[in-house]
């Protein structure tokens, strides 16, 4: 199985399906080559669809996908045409995948720094730039507020940005909810939204880089359009 979660949406100019990849998967950029291509085909295999992805920097700019080639440096990706996956990948940050009723799609990296700064709210806007109405969001797992222990300075500088993020660990310390901060962002956006899965931390059918380190390989939240 490629997906641990799947759904699929009608839309005026087809359908669109959601997904977000199980463990058996590693999509990272330091996952080995063979590895992430073999993940990559079987999910073009899977969904009809050529894979594309993007080189994620925890910054907030939305690149328009207008064909299969490229690599680009982006948090964020949307576009208005079918036959492409949109991947955004993660292992604790939070995958979002965006979905408008005229069949535009997007996929979102929303890491620490890109909750902060706002990269949900920027791929909203882009989508809707695209013509998308009534947009719907899927939020996929992500390292939960109980586990995400960070300084506390931290938690004072995203927090005075998106206040929902503002946490505490399990155990006392401060932390940051970062999935909270995306619904957040996405309920101010008027973008309803769907909580897939569970924490990446406490839950091996995850990639996790908080439990794992280094060694955590990347799961990935896919959105495509079939005609």
């Amino acid at each position: 199985m490629t997906f641990l979660f799947r759904d699929t949406v009608p839309v005026a100019t087809g359908t669109v399906s959601v997904a977000f990849t199980e463990r058996r998967l590693d999509l990272g950029d330091l996952a080995p080559d063979e590895v992430r291509a073999a993940g990559l085909a079987e999910i073009a295999a899977e969904t009809g669809a050529t894979p594309y992805l993007m080189h994620q920097v925890h910054g907030t700019t939305v690149h328009e996908v207008t064909a299969t080639d490229g690599f680009p440096d982006a948090d964020a990706l949307v576009t208005d045409r079918p036959g492409i996956a949109l991947l955004a990948r993660a292992a604790d940050c939070v995958p979002v995948l965006l979905v408008g009723e005229n069949g535009a799609i997007g996929a979102v990296h929303a890491g620490r720094e890109g909750v902060r700064r706002g990269v949900v709210t920027a791929a909203v806007e882009r989508l809707r730039g695209l013509g998308a109405t009534a947009p719907r969001a899927w939020v996929g797992p992500h390292v939960c507020g109980g586990c995400y222990e960070v300084p506390d300075e931290m938690r004072a500088e995203v927090a005075a940005a998106v206040p929902a993020t503002h946490a505490t660990t399990r155990w006392g310390t401060p932390a940051l909810d970062l999935g909270a901060g995306v619904l957040a962002q996405l309920a101010a956006a008027g973008v309803p939204a769907e909580r897939v899965g569970g924490c990446t931390r406490e839950d091996d059918a995850y990639h996790s880089h908080r439990r794992d380190g280094a060694a955590a390989g990347r799961l990935a939240g896919v959105v495509w359009r079939t005609p």
